[in-house]
């Protein structure tokens, strides 16, 4: 059976990209693998094994086209209002706190924040099957 590793996004500042993902999640860099035309980065937290992948390619100023393919990352967070309160207060200008009621009964809480390149990373509260 495949097992997700990573997932891989196009940024254009490498150091804002990192201190962002930093701060907002906790992430840290695991490792950076330098190479002629562009350097990967490679983030990860204490808790997964996944990563994430931040391409920089060199040479580039133009921003990228998220275009209409793109969704979203998703990350899960024990205490969503707390992390609301912690990324506003960080200054990193999360949206509002959303509840998604389905059948009764609260599916889902969770807010989008963009990152420094206009990707979209969904924060929902763990439960049910956001653990």
């Amino acid at each position: 059976m495949a097992k997700m590793i990573h997932s891989m996004v196009r940024v254009l500042d490498e150091k804002r990209s990192v201190d962002f993902y930093s701060l907002a999640f906790g992430l840290n860099v695991a490792e950076r693998v330098e190479q002629e035309t562009f350097t990967l980065v490679y983030m990860s937290d204490e808790e997964e094994s996944f990563e994430l992948e931040l391409t920089i390619n060199r040479g580039r100023d133009v921003p990228y086209a998220l275009g209409d393919g793109y969704g979203h990352l998703a990350v899960s967070v024990d205490n969503l209002d707390a992390e609301h309160a912690r990324l506003i207060e960080a200054g990193l200008a999360p949206g509002k706190i959303i509840e998604f009621v389905r059948k009764d009964d609260v599916f889902a809480r969770y807010f989008f924040i963009c990152d420094p390149d206009g990707y979209k990373i969904e924060v929902l509260e763990r439960r049910g099957r956001f653990k």
